[in-house]
């Protein structure tokens, strides 16, 4: 067997000599390119009737198991038309690289991006990471069936509604010297009633957002692991939710007097519009501020004080308004450079694309808008010092600062801004505002018992 195997080898390494001499012999150099395909090589090498005989046979097994062969003689042309044996694909690339002629390779050393398919060119971008349950804080409590139904109402990143109830807020303290003034004890009651439904209607403004987005949401980073992106909630079951939290939010509505449901209905259009503004207008921010923004009308019919019969509240109400849409885009235009360059990708407009070079010029001037806006509601209803020192003056500085030194470029610095500016700057207006209030109220109660104790002297 070794005998015959040997034999067979020899046979076949011989067979390979004959066709390269011969090859040499019959053909010239200029016939051979370096670059000529393994079909074409064959069709110069093998006579043309023998190589079209067993084209259709190319990969058969060779009749011998030694090393493949070349297994055609050039010597017996006629017995291969009637026997053809075959050439192997092996044979056929050691004679490409060790014949002189032949050397250089067919594909080129460094192929070009477009020449190779999509899943062959490596990918510079790390791997997103998987969606993975919540470990700690509020959602990590709760069944595991109701986790998304939390996340779609954001109930693990409240900051949301924290925007949504300093508006309220404002309102509420600067409305309360014109109702009485009302007692800290109404106030307190009024504003406790003002976050329930700032909690409320924030989470129903989410889930709203989300279903519109729900095609656009897994193309970006930041929002393909929200419940409906990732599928953890079907479209269905998330405006059955949402459904749940309008009525939830309507039952805390009527703890109000009753005008303030008239006051509120309107500011449903703008909550289920804003998800479209981002389809159409590379301002939605201004939208998002018109629904935001609203509560900072709430606070004077919350208090029983009437804004189409008292005009000093209506002028007071309208300039607060402003000067809340003003902040509003001040803050989103911030956090939207956090998305900017999925949002390119996906389609999304913001202001944050259409003013990127000049964004800080134009956090300035809102900022501009909204302290202006601001004292105007003050000088309304009367307010005093401690109103333009404190809540003026105090959102001047802390704007003033926070535009400076964000980083719009970093997604981490455009997060801990939008997270902290909330609480830096709607808590010295509330601070200015509360401190107006409180003076005022503690002076009156003063005033009056001055003549009961003349009368009693």
């Amino acid at each position: 067997m070794e005998n015959q195997g040997s034999n067979c080898g020899a046979n076949n390494l011989g067979t390979g000599q004959e066709t390269a001499s011969l090859s040499r012999r019959s053909l010239r150099q200029k016939d051979i390119s370096p670059n000529m395909s393994s079909h074409r090589l064959l069709t110069r090498l093998v006579p043309r009737r023998t190589f079209s005989h067993t084209t259709t046979r190319f990969l058969t097994k060779p009749s011998c198991s030694s090393p493949p062969c070349l297994g055609i003689r050039p010597s017996r042309q006629s017995k291969a038309l009637t026997k053809p044996r075959l050439l192997s694909l092996e044979t056929l690339h050691n004679y490409h690289t060790t014949n002189p002629l032949l050397s250089q390779p067919e594909i080129p050393t460094t192929p070009t991006s477009a020449a190779l398919p999509t899943s062959a060119i490596p990918s510079s971008d790390p791997p997103l990471p998987e969606y993975v349950p919540p470990t700690t804080g509020l959602l990590s409590r709760l069944p595991p069936s109701w986790v998304p139904y939390a996340e779609l109402a954001r109930l693990d990143k409240p900051t949301g509604s924290y925007y949504l109830f300093f508006p309220c807020l404002f309102s509420t303290l600067l409305a309360a010297p014109l109702a009485g003034p009302a007692s800290p004890a109404s106030v307190i009651g009024t504003s406790l009633l003002f976050i329930s439904g700032a909690i409320i209607m924030r989470g129903a403004g989410c889930a709203i957002n989300d279903l519109w987005d729900r095609n656009l949401d897994p193309h970006v980073t930041r929002t393909r692991l929200r419940p409906i992106a990732r599928r953890a909630i079907t479209p269905f079951q998330g405006l059955v939710f949402t459904g749940s939290q309008l009525l939830a939010g309507l039952a805390v509505l009527l703890q109000f007097p009753f005008e303030c449901f008239w006051y509120a209905t309107p500011s449903l259009l703008f909550v289920a519009s804003y998800p479209l503004a981002k389809r159409v207008t590379y301002y939605p921010q201004f939208v998002l501020g018109l629904t935001f923004s609203w509560g900072a009308i709430m606070g004077f019919p919350a208090l029983g004080v009437d804004l189409l019969a008292n005009q000093a509240a209506l002028t007071a109400a309208g300039c607060l308004y402003t000067s809340n849409i003003a902040w509003t885009v001040l803050y989103d235009m911030i956090y939207a450079h956090m998305d900017i360059k999925d949002d390119a990708k996906a389609g999304i407009k913001s202001i944050a694309l259409k003013h990127d070079k000049e964004t800080k010029q134009v956090l300035t001037g809102l900022a501009v808008a909204q302290i202006a806006l601001l004292a105007g509601a003050g000088a309304a209803v009367g307010a005093g010092p401690a109103f333009f020192i404190g809540s003026c003056g105090g959102a001047a500085l802390t704007l003033g600062y926070m535009i400076r030194k964000v980083n719009l470029k970093s997604v981490k610095d455009c997060w801990w801004w939008f997270v902290n500016g909330c609480w830096i700057t709607g808590g010295v207006i509330s601070l200015g505002l509360a401190a107006d209030y409180l003076l005022k109220y503690y002076g009156q109660e003063k005033e009056e018992k001055k003549p009961e104790e003349l009368e009693s002297a």
